[in-house]
């Protein structure tokens, strides 16, 4: 394979994982494991932690935290677990004021990895549909992100702001959630914030 053609392969990978990408990819590039270490002594490329790599003339992303624990998850086969969610997702989303001093992400069960403080795991299945593919990270669409909202513990205030907050950019139809899968606790704060929004635009 021509140098150029590798280059490209491995822009590929970096361009959807913010410059970022793995030992695995950059191998299914054309980069053998043994050129890994000649790249990042010529400058080319980051050592980020092991396996895990990044292009230094990349542009900065938005979001290399998430990006870096998304790829940092990845399993044997180089597909990665985390999902960002909860109070971090609300973020993402723009939605309440939520500003998480750690990261919330949503893992399979089966998820085995020893993560710091600073990251609060939730373990479930996930449906293709409640995902969304960002730049290098995944996030949990804004109506299973409010789900999850109302099953957490953030207060009543900061999950009406988040439904109104929906509403009002259009992400979703108040009438469309499907609360029917939810704990009867959640059912009940969904309802209720439901009401409280009711009774404002009376």
């Amino acid at each position: 394979m021509r140098n150029r053609d590798k280059e490209d392969k491995l822009l590929e990978y970096a361009n959807e994982q913010g410059g970022y990408f793995t030992a695995k990819q950059a191998v299914e590039a054309g980069y053998s494991y043994r050129l890994h270490s000649y790249h990042v002594q010529t400058g080319h490329w980051v050592k980020i932690e092991r396996g895990v790599f990044r292009l230094k003339s990349y542009p900065s992303a938005d979001r290399e935290d998430l990006v870096r624990w998304t790829l940092w998850s990845r399993n044997q086969k180089d597909v990665p677990q985390m999902v960002a969610s909860h109070e971090t997702a609300l973020s993402i989303h723009d939605l309440s004021d939520v500003n998480p001093a750690k990261f919330h992400f949503t893992v399979p069960p089966g998820f085995r990895k020893k993560v710091p403080s600073s990251v609060i795991l939730y373990r479930a299945i996930l449906k293709p549909e409640e995902v969304q593919k960002r730049e290098g990270f995944f996030v949990t669409t804004p109506v299973r992100t409010l789900k999850d909202a109302a099953e957490s513990h953030l207060s009543e205030d900061e999950l009406r702001k988040a439904l109104q907050d929906a509403l009002d950019n259009g992400l979703i139809q108040q009438k469309k959630i499907d609360i029917s899968g939810l704990s009867d606790h959640g059912k009940e704060r969904m309802l209720m914030v439901f009401k409280m929004l009711d009774d404002r635009t009376r």
